[in-house]
């Protein structure tokens, strides 16, 4: 099992799937209306390290933290 993170203003418990990548991710995820907004504008880290390529493979332990932009002061 995968371990989505959904992190800062999301405000929404962490999820378990089994996915092969970040596409099968996508694939669940984009019938979501609470996350539709959010998905568009988040970036995306796996076990910590921030990825841009949705085919890298994932294996049952890690961890896909969804990063939506933040703004601080």
């Amino acid at each position: 099992m995968v371990k989505i993170e959904f992190l800062g203003p999301i405000n929404r418990e962490a999820e378990y799937f089994n996915i092969k990548n970040l596409n099968d991710l996508a694939e669940i995820l984009k019938n979501d209306s609470e996350l539709i907004d959010w998905l568009e504008k988040s970036a995306v880290a796996i076990n910590g390290k921030l990825v841009f390529d949705r085919n890298i493979e994932l294996k049952s332990g890690d961890v896909v933290a969804i990063l939506p932009p933040v703004c601080g002061g």
